[in-house]
């Protein structure tokens, strides 16, 4: 019976990574789709989010049966009740990306990002997707260097945010379209920085016992 236990938790670590792959292949293509003005592509990744939830879902089932039947203490404890946060925080990375997909696709045949800011918007997935992936990899592999990359290019992409935004408020040719798909994206891929953020601290949490708000003396993504 233990043995069963001990596997379960080396599963719950797994299914974790497998559902960040997900959202790392959904984000990949949403942000193609986004730039290329790809609406099979932005539809694909719309349908694929669901996938995510049914993850969810079945991982946090699996997570309370673990809690309820186990009754497990200290460092099991604490990795199950970071699991139901974390699994929360994916599930959301993913609905970021479709949101990015919806983006792509409302504003089609036209692209959603104008000529000026499609360098910001390359950089910007491109950093997203680091995150996410190096995310993964923190989880799978207790890599607390890792996690400082993620701290790393969420600073970054906060700054592109930022820059995007002021453009947006200080100048007066943007079209209204413009001026709503900026500021959502902008604050889509922020907000997916933020989570990868999240997910790594939490694992430091695990690893380390340090509270949350440690590293780099921010507060921890989740609570806004």
């Amino acid at each position: 019976m233990r043995e069963a236990y001990r596997s379960d938790l080396r599963h719950l670590v797994e299914d974790l990574v497998a559902m960040l792959d997900r959202v790392h292949e959904g984000l990949g293509g949403a942000s193609t789709a986004l730039l290329d003005g790809d609406l099979a592509l932005a539809e694909r990744v719309i349908a694929a989010d669901s996938h995510i939830d049914e993850d969810q879902a079945q991982l946090d089932e699996t997570m309370i049966q673990l809690l309820a039947r186990q009754g497990p203490v200290a460092g099991d404890l604490r990795l199950l009740v970071a699991g139901l946060r974390m699994s929360s925080t994916i599930e959301r990375m993913g609905d970021l990306a479709a949101h990015i997909a919806i983006v792509a696709r409302r504003s089609h045949p036209q692209l959603a990002v104008p000529e000026r800011h499609r360098e910001d918007f390359q950089r910007l997935g491109e950093l997203a997707l680091g995150a996410v992936g190096s995310s993964a990899r923190v989880i799978s592999g207790n890599d607390l260097a890792l996690a400082a990359q993620v701290e790393k290019d969420d600073d970054e992409i906060d700054a592109l945010q930022s820059d995007i935004y002021r453009a947006v408020t200080r100048h007066d040719d943007y079209t209204s379209a413009e001026v709503m798909n900026l500021t959502l994206l902008g604050r889509y891929y922020e907000r997916i920085g933020d989570h990868a953020v999240s997910l790594v601290r939490r694992v430091g949490f695990l690893v380390t016992g340090d509270t949350l708000d440690s590293h780099g003396g921010r507060e921890d993504p989740e609570e806004f």
